[in-house]
């Protein structure tokens, strides 16, 4: 054994997944950040569309290994014409752009680079699952540093800021936003 670190992959979510989900979307650290209800009723709502095949969208189990530790979301920006047209106030949304957002579930598994090699993988599997993606773009709330230091550090681009709704209407509307172009 060489002692290397397991692969990320991903898989869909699940209604199974919920109930790990929901306790993922209460820890502290994730509920800042992701403002979603971590109830039944309320994972229903907001990810029951995706699992049922509802939503364009794509929500994403990371796995560590066998081990689900994070949560990504995938989507094409074609398929959100009204947050393509909030994104094009500030920046150039070139056709079949991709956007992904992204958490890590496991308190223990935070502050480890995880979040850094977990974007990358996405990125890398983007660019073989959606073979027409012309780039990924990424707006990040910019109070929130670890998650914009981790898109730069897998190589994302901040191109701009600007003023767009955030998640959590506690927060400031000031994004930065990050873009990475197909190689």
């Amino acid at each position: 054994m060489d002692g290397a670190e397991p692969e990320i992959t991903f898989r869909r979510l699940t209604r199974d997944d919920f109930p790990l989900l929901g306790r993922w979307l209460a820890q502290p650290y994730v509920a800042r950040w992701w403002n979603h209800d971590p109830t039944p009723a309320g994972l229903e709502r907001d990810f029951g569309p995706g699992v049922r095949g509802e939503e364009p969208g794509e929500d994403l189990i990371a796995l560590l290994g066998d081990r689900p530790f994070g949560l990504a979301q995938r989507s094409r920006l074609d398929d959100y014409p009204d947050y393509r047209i909030e994104l094009q106030a500030y920046l150039d949304v070139p056709p079949s752009a991709v956007t992904i957002d992204y958490l890590i579930g496991e308190p223990e598994l935070t502050g480890r680079g995880l979040g850094t090699k977990m974007i990358m993988t996405l990125v890398q599997r983007t660019w073989i699952d959606h073979p027409d993606a012309t780039a990924i773009i990424v707006p990040v709330v910019a109070g929130n540093r670890p998650s914009w230091r981790a898109l730069e550090r897998a190589g994302l681009t901040r191109i701009g800021s600007g003023d767009l709704e955030p998640d959590n209407p506690a927060d400031p509307p000031l994004h930065h936003l990050y873009r990475i172009d197909r190689p």
